[in-house]
């Protein structure tokens, strides 16, 4: 009797906890439906104003109390006060109240137009201008990734180069004469499809959805458990299928997984393989079209091909040498992506992911030819293309790289693939 009272009291206190835990959900989503366009809920869970963004920071104020009185900081004082400084920078939106701005959007808008337009006075600041940037983005890039975590830096240093350039190309090549109105079309129909791209790239590349079947029902003959084994993600819990791998950025399986690309923020994978390839080829043809005009306005006696190492007199004009700055800054971004293509091409054309060629060249794994790896999917050239533009996924290939395999022949299979990039 004791017990089955027992019993019925604590089914009561669940159901009252459920219900309270549902009222409470509601009483939130109530409340965050609630919210103006200028407020939000902040880190701590607190209803807070965009106007209130200098409001009782006391890790701040005690950040600075401690400083001026020459005291040694609290541990992790600094890295709470950089998180309320990014929590408490936001804009006003119309639903669901006030969004949250990414830090690392704002560097690129206010240090490339203050470099560009320093390196335009003189050419030997202009020679430590583009000798120091790229310098400084590999710096950067290796900084942030051995974090591991995802910035908006490359993506808004992308966008904003490219709106930049067309702004001046526009504002100040145009208006000098030599560029008629079928080259500024060519130029803003480029720059059109490189952005239509790029947002197609920037919709997925395809994740590993979870197949409770696959990870409950292992099968426990001809070695598929193994196989099964090798191709088991702990992170996400889920078995991958052949040839995909998990990205420490993303923090997600990516079916087909070729690489993390910093300069769109997203992975490539089976789903956006097809349009990041057209982005790249759209914006060198863009990039390469536009330094060939700003090179033939503002050094029109000279050869298009020498002027850019030859312009006497550019420096003479301060809009021109801006115009001969940015071409330059054009042509290193573009050298540099150019050799993504190749990379790109090549992997295509031998039908290896880029993740597999790392992998490859990691373990001495994998059929060495020139200028890179092929890889055990290769059908040829003409078959390699075609399944990339048809998107297949090599499910029966993969199949039968793990019915024949070890883990150095196999790599796109094996435990090799389990270390993520």
């Amino acid at each position: 009797m004791l017990l089955s009272n027992f019993r019925t009291l604590r089914g009561q206190i669940e159901r009252s906890d459920g219900h309270l835990s549902d009222m409470k959900k509601m009483w939130v989503d109530d409340e965050n439906e609630r919210l103006c366009c200028c407020e939000y809920v902040n880190r701590h869970g607190v209803r807070s104003h965009v106007a209130a963004c200098c409001c009782d920071c006391e890790d701040l104020d005690d950040a600075c109390d401690r400083f001026f009185k020459q005291e040694s900081q609290n541990p992790g004082s600094m890295s709470r006060v950089v998180a309320d400084i990014s929590d408490r920078v936001r804009i006003p939106w119309l639903k669901g109240g006030a969004r949250k701005v990414d830090l690392t959007i704002i560097p690129p808008l206010v240090l490339l137009p203050a470099m560009l337009h320093l390196a335009a006075f003189h050419f030997l600041l202009g020679a430590v201008v583009l000798i120091t940037l790229p310098i400084l983005l590999l710096w950067y890039y290796y900084f942030t990734h051995r974090k591991k975590a995802r910035n908006m830096f490359f993506l808004s240093l992308a966008l904003f180069s490219l709106a930049y350039m067309y702004y001046l190309f526009v504002a100040e090549v145009v208006p000098r004469g030599g560029v008629g109105a079928v080259s500024v079309g060519m130029v803003t129909a480029g720059l059109l499809l490189t952005l239509l791209s790029l947002a197609n790239t920037k919709r997925g590349p395809g994740f590993v959805e979870v197949d409770r079947e696959s990870v409950t029902l292992l099968p426990e003959e001809d070695g598929g458990l193994d196989i099964r084994r090798k191709n088991w993600c702990s992170v996400c819990r889920v078995v991958r299928p052949p040839r995909a791998g998990h990205c420490r950025i993303c923090g997600i399986c990516v079916l087909r997984h070729d690489h993390h690309c910093v300069w769109i923020d997203s992975c490539v994978g089976l789903a956006n393989h097809q349009s990041f390839l057209l982005t790249l080829i759209f914006f060198l043809s863009t990039a390469f079209s536009g330094i060939f005009l700003v090179l033939r306005s503002v050094c029109p006696e000279q050869n298009v091909f020498t002027a850019l190492f030859y312009c006497p007199g550019v420096y003479k004009e301060y809009r021109a040498a801006l115009c001969f700055t940015c071409a330059w800054y054009c042509t290193v971004v573009s050298f540099g992506l150019l050799h993504l293509l190749l990379t790109q091409l090549l992997n295509i054309s031998r039908n290896v992911t880029e993740r597999e060629a790392r992998t490859a060249i990691r373990e001495r794994a994998g059929r060495r030819a020139p200028w890179g790896h092929v890889g055990i999917h290769s059908r040829g050239l003409r078959a390699n293309w075609l399944e990339f533009w048809s998107g297949a996924d090599q499910q029966k290939d993969s199949a039968n790289c793990g019915a024949e395999a070890t883990s150095k022949a196999c790599y796109s299979t094996s435990d090799s693939m389990n270390v993520p990039l």
